[in-house]
């Protein structure tokens, strides 16, 4: 494994990136069907897969303020619409192929890319720190309506080194 000291900084950005993909994927991968249906709102607020939509969905409108060419052809979920897992998965990947475009072009300083005034890995930082959060409250929502995951689990999208 190289370590971080011989990796170029684009490499890095995209690894960052990349890792917390996979993260959606593993965890959308091992949420049982009726957890996806999962949610603590009593007023018809996201549940689990529509946590995962909203993900995507900022992804998209990110783009479409930052580098519109990217997310031409990227469709966002509706609000209360549930997707499938399939669907959520199909749309991550796009998503996150888009993102991953955006953030090394704005690294290299390409026309039409603009990240945050404080640079790209701010930038990155935000999209990880957005999906984590959201991450977080799909965890906490399992584990709420009896639906939690096994701890292997719970714990594997902490090993960034392993995911």
């Amino acid at each position: 494994m190289t370590s971080a000291r011989d990796q170029d900084p684009a490499e890095e950005l995209i690894a960052a990136w990349r890792t917390n993909q996979r993260i959606n994927r593993f965890l959308i991968d091992r949420i049982p069907d009726e957890g996806m249906a999962a949610t603590l709102s009593k007023r018809g607020g996201r549940d689990v897969a529509r946590q995962f939509a909203h993900l995507h969905n900022i992804r998209v409108w990110s783009l479409e303020k930052r580098a519109p060419d990217l997310a031409v052809g990227l469709e966002t979920f509706e609000t209360k619409y549930g997707p499938t897992k399939e669907e959520l998965r199909s749309a991550l990947d796009a998503s996150s192929t888009a993102v991953e475009a955006f953030l090394i072009g704005a690294l290299r300083g390409e026309p039409g890319r603009k990240g945050f005034k404080r640079g790209i890995f701010t930038t990155l930082s935000y999209f990880v720190a957005h999906e984590s959060h959201h991450r977080g409250s799909i965890l906490l929502t399992l584990k709420q309506c009896g639906h939690r995951l096994d701890n292997a689990t719970s714990y594997a999208i902490w090993g960034w080194d392993r995911i």
